[in-house]
C-alpha cells in the first residue's frame, strides 16, 4: 500500500507478461487466439506450457499435435484407438529422448526466408494456426476448431507433427482423407478423401 494525498492506494505489483500471438502484427491484424474456439484456445495454452516445460524455445507443430490428441475427442476420433496410444506414447518421450535434438533448432519447413517470425512460435506452427482459421472461414464459420488445426498439421509436409506421425506408422494422407469423410463440413484440400 502507498500513502498518497492522505488516501490509501494499492499498487499493482503483478509482473507484466507480454501475450504471445500466433501471427505477426500487420495492418489488419487480429490476434489468432481471438479466432479460436475455447477448446482450441486451451490447446494453444497447453502447447505453450508443454514447450516451456520441455525447454523448447518455441511452440511447434508437435506440441500442438500432442495437446490436440490429449484434449480434443473429435481429433482422437479421426485416428484408430491404437494409433492414439502410440502417438501419445511417442510424444511423451519428447522431453527425455528424441525431442532433445529439436531444442537446438527451429521448425522452419517451408518458411519464407527474410520474413520475420512470430516470437514464441515456430514458423510452421504460426502458419498452421492462421491456416486453421482460414479453413473455418471458408466453411462459413468465424472460429477455428481442433479438427481444422489437425487438417492443417497433417498437410504440413516436413513439419515435426508429420514426422511424429510417420515415426509411429500413421500416414498423414490417410488422416487427411478421414477428416474429409467426417461429413461434418471439415473439408481437407487435396486428394478427394479416398
Amino acid at each position: 500500500m502507498t500513502r498518497a494525498g492522505g488516501t490509501d492506494e494499492v499498487e499493482d505489483v503483478r509482473p507484466r507478461i507480454p501475450r504471445q500471438s500466433a501471427v505477426d502484427h500487420g495492418p489488419n491484424h487480429v490476434e489468432i487466439e481471438g479466432r479460436l474456439t475455447d477448446e482450441l484456445a486451451s490447446v494453444v495454452a497447453g502447447a505453450r506450457r508443454r514447450a516451456l516445460r520441455d525447454g523448447d524455445r518455441q511452440i511447434d507443430t508437435a506440441h500442438l499435435l500432442h495437446t490436440l490428441l490429449e484434449s480434443d475427442p473429435e481429433v482422437r476420433a479421426v485416428f484408430d484407438g491404437p494409433q492414439v496410444a502410440r502417438l501419445l506414447g511417442y510424444l511423451v518421450q519428447r522431453s527425455i529422448g528424441y525431442g532433445l535434438r529439436w531444442q537446438i533448432g527451429i521448425e522452419d519447413a517451408g518458411a519464407v526466408p527474410g520474413v520475420p517470425g512470430t516470437p514464441g512460435w515456430s514458423p510452421v506452427a504460426a502458419r498452421a494456426m492462421t491456416q486453421a482459421y482460414d479453413r473455418a472461414v471458408r466453411r462459413g464459420e468465424w472460429l477455428a476448431h481442433g479438427i481444422d488445426l489437425l487438417a492443417v498439421l497433417v498437410g504440413a509436409a516436413g513439419s515435426r507433427a508429420v514426422e511424429v506421425l510417420g515415426n509411429v506408422g500413421v500416414e498423414a494422407g490417410v488422416v487427411a482423407r478421414r477428416i474429409a469423410r467426417t461429413g461434418e463440413g471439415y473439408v481437407v484440400d487435396g486428394d478427394g478423401g479416398r
